[in-house]
């Protein structure tokens, strides 16, 4: 069962991040990042093509209050996010436990300086001490291996691999990592 997210006011802080709720002044950042060949695509959805595409799904972001904005505290620039998704699939066991999915993405022209990891254990933290989750699902394509690099780093163990259906529209196989609560 899903937990209930709200990010209304819900900063967090890293030693590099800012975790916040996205704010329209990010357009700019957001579309720098989102309309670059190869970041989209392995989350499942296409580079944007035009700033309007980048402003409804920042609109998005901001009336649905799941989505976190990673922004760098040295220069406030929003440089990807952090989403607290639904859950896409259910887990053998886990049917009757509070859980939520996680989801992430990052500008290209900050990949391997570890920033994603950083933002990824805020948002564990925050999951599990705040929103008293029982458990954290988070999935990549096989072929994903920086996504599946954060997973392992963050403690998340392989549970399965399944098709699943895209924002863009296709399907894809997808492994599924599942990290608990330690606190349970």
């Amino acid at each position: 069962m899903n937990a209930v997210i709200n990010l209304k006011n819900v900063v967090l802080e890293t030693d590099r991040l800012i975790l916040r709720e996205w704010q329209e002044t990010d357009l700019n950042d957001f579309f720098e990042y989102a309309s670059v060949d190869g970041v989209g695509q392995m989350a499942g959805w296409q580079p944007h093509k035009n700033i309007e595409e980048s402003t409804f799904v920042l609109d998005m972001f901001i009336r649905e209050g799941k989505t976190f904005a990673v922004v760098l505290k040295e220069n406030n620039k929003a440089i990807g996010s952090v989403g607290i998704e639904k859950l896409s699939t259910e887990i053998d066991g886990y049917e009757n436990m509070s859980g939520r999915e996680l989801g992430y993405v990052l500008n290209k022209d900050y990949w391997g300086q570890g920033l994603m990891p950083e933002a990824v254990k805020a948002v564990i933290n925050y999951c599990f001490k705040t929103v008293d989750c029982d458990y954290l699902l988070c999935s990549c394509s096989p072929q994903n291996r920086q996504s599946a690099r954060v997973m392992e780093k963050r403690g998340f163990r392989f549970v399965l691999e399944k098709t699943r259906k895209l924002t863009d529209g296709t399907t894809r196989a997808a492994r599924y990592h599942i990290l608990d609560n330690p606190n349970r």
